[in-house]
């Protein structure tokens, strides 16, 4: 049988990330779930897909430890077969979620990090959306004058959070603008 397994290998394989699930379900005192990538048959080929679907699953489900093993996801910067497509879900499944302190903190870290490198990757609008539901207060001196100037992609996402760090109501529609006299 041939076996095509989309898990990839390494800290990312299915058993890997399979094993920091059940560490972090025990740090985190919860139940586990299980966490089994799904298969498919025809013939005499079977294809494994990303285990990371169930741990998008659990992180929509307010799993702490799948929220953990998203953001750890999500700076990764390795390539993986579905890889934008399970980093946008991701970001907006962590988007949808209760996050602890500390993996928002990561999260900040990482998005303008990326940003001030001029990594914008497809799934970049997830992770600024995200940014933009937690908040970058406190990074936003840091990324303005980190900001690569000359990167149209870069300059497109800094003035969308210019655009929120100043309250702007084309981006935030619950601001009230003030009238004008």
């Amino acid at each position: 049988m041939q076996i095509r397994d989309y898990n990839g290998s390494g800290h990312w394989s299915a058993a890997a990330v399979q094993a920091r699930y059940a560490d972090l379900a025990g740090r985190h005192a919860i139940e586990p779930r299980p966490l089994a990538p799904k298969t498919y048959e025809r013939g005499d080929t079977r294809w494994v897909y990303p285990v990371m679907d169930a741990v998008i699953e659990g992180i929509l489900a307010g799993d702490p430890a799948c929220a953990a093993i998203g953001v750890e996801f999500i700076e990764e910067d390795r390539k993986f077969p579905f890889g934008a497509n399970l980093k946008a879900r991701t970001a907006r499944a962590l988007r949808q979620s209760a996050l602890a302190d500390g993996l928002s903190i990561r999260i900040r870290r990482r998005v303008v990090d990326m940003l001030i490198a001029g990594n914008t990757p497809r799934e970049y609008r997830e992770y600024a959306k995200l940014l933009r539901r937690i908040g970058f207060r406190e990074l936003w001196p840091r990324l303005d004058a980190g900001v690569p100037r000359g990167n149209r992609h870069a300059m497109r996402y800094y003035r969308y959070f210019e655009a929120i760090h100043r309250r702007s109501p084309a981006v935030c529609p619950d601001v009230v603008a003030a009238p004008t006299p």
